[in-house]
C-alpha cells in the first residue's frame, strides 16, 4: 500500500486529489494538511511514503517544508513531490536542491497523476514534460557555477553514463536498453552512484549532472 499526505491550502484541490487516489486499491491517503509547518507534523506521526505539496502556503512554504522533511533522518524514506502550476519554473531548482523527488503541474490527467505517485513511491525522479523543458532553458539562459567536490571522480565510467541518462529523463529499462545492460544492472549503476554522490534520490543526480557540468542542455 502507498500511503499519501496530501499538502495544499485549498480544501477543494485536496479534495479533488483525495477522490482520485481514494479509488485505487493500491493508495491510501493517510491525512492532509493546508500549510508546510502541519506537513511536517504529520509527515512525522504517520510517516507516509508520498507527500503531494504545494509550493504557495500560508505559515511554512512548499519549498521549506521539503527541505526540514529532507534533512530529518527519520523522514528518509519519504518522497516529495511539488504540485505546482504552470509558469513557476523559478522555483524548480530551488525546490529539488531542498530535496523534492520530483514535480508534477496541477493540470495533469488523473490516470497520469495516479501512475506519477506509483512512480514516486518507488524513488524514481519524476520530472513533468513540461517542468523538464523549463529546467533545461533554466540551464541554458542562467548557467550555474559548476558545482565543487561533486565527487564524480569517485564513479566509475559505468555508473558516469547511467547518471548522465538518469539527467535526460530516461527510466531504468531505457538506460538499460542505451547501456545495453540489464534493468537489475542499471538499477545498480544508479543506485551506487547516488551512495558515492550522497544523492538523497534520482531527482537530485538530475541537479548534480547538470551542475558538474557531465550533463549539458546541448546534450539533449
Amino acid at each position: 500500500m502507498i500511503r499519501v499526505l496530501l499538502v495544499d491550502d485549498q480544501p477543494l484541490i485536496r479534495s479533488g486529489f483525495r477522490a482520485l487516489l481514494d479509488l485505487e486499491d493500491d493508495i491510501e491517503v493517510v491525512a492532509e494538511a493546508a500549510d508546510g509547518a502541519e506537513a511536517l507534523a504529520l509527515a512525522r506521526q504517520y510517516l507516509p511514503d508520498i507527500v503531494l505539496i504545494d509550493i504557495q502556503m500560508p505559515v511554512v512554504d512548499g519549498i521549506e517544508a521539503t527541505r526540514r522533511i529532507a534533512a530529518d533522518p527519520a523522514l528518509a524514506r519519504v518522497h516529495v513531490v511539488i504540485l505546482t502550476n504552470y509558469g513557476m519554473d523559478g522555483y524548480v531548482l530551488d525546490a529539488l536542491r531542498a530535496g523534492a523527488a520530483g514535480f508534477l503541474v496541477k493540470d495533469i490527467v488523473p490516470d497520469d497523476f495516479v501512475h506519477a505517485v506509483r512512480v514516486a513511491a518507488r524513488g524514481d525522479a519524476l520530472l513533468a514534460p513540461s517542468i523538464t523543458r523549463k529546467l533545461i532553458n533554466r540551464y541554458v539562459t542562467q548557467p550555474l557555477p559548476t558545482a565543487a567536490g561533486t565527487g564524480l571522480d569517485e564513479l566509475t565510467a559505468r555508473e558516469r553514463e547511467a547518471v548522465a541518462l538518469v539527467a535526460q529523463g530516461l527510466s531504468n529499462d531505457q538506460i538499460a536498453g542505451r547501456m545495453v545492460i540489464s534493468p537489475l544492472t542499471a538499477k545498480t549503476h544508479i543506485n551506487r552512484a547516488m551512495t558515492k554522490l550522497h544523492a538523497r534520490d534520482r531527482a537530485q543526480l538530475v541537479v548534480l549532472a547538470y551542475e558538474s557540468g557531465l550533463v549539458t542542455p546541448r546534450g539533449f
